[in-house]
């Protein structure tokens, strides 16, 4: 249970991160990348552990590691993709409340 712990306060870190390194952020919430990155991580690690990965030999980093790298990307693709779409979408009502 304390790689579930480590894994959503890393995720929620990273999320953050992301938020703030991204230079369309005031596109969308603050809490948007977090929230997918601890979300991706919490489900992967429950995945993992169910599989029966998280006590074996050799293999007890994918539950402790894995997530917080998919929870990081998941963050930073959600940001990239929802950035670039609220982006292009205002750019297409500010063109055409200009047009009027």
């Amino acid at each position: 249970m304390l790689s579930l712990v480590i894994v959503a306060l890393v995720t929620v870190a990273a999320g953050f991160v992301v938020w703030a390194n991204d230079r369309r952020h005031a596109k969308y919430g603050i809490a948007l990348p977090a929230g997918v990155a601890t979300a991706v991580g919490m489900l992967s690690w429950i995945i993992f552990i169910a599989a029966g990965l998280g006590y074996q030999p050799g293999l007890t980093w994918i539950p402790w590691v894995l997530p917080m790298v998919l929870g990081t990307g998941a963050a930073l693709g959600a940001a990239v993709y929802l950035g670039r779409k609220r982006a292009l979408h205002d750019t297409r009502q500010l063109t055409a409340a200009l047009r009027l």
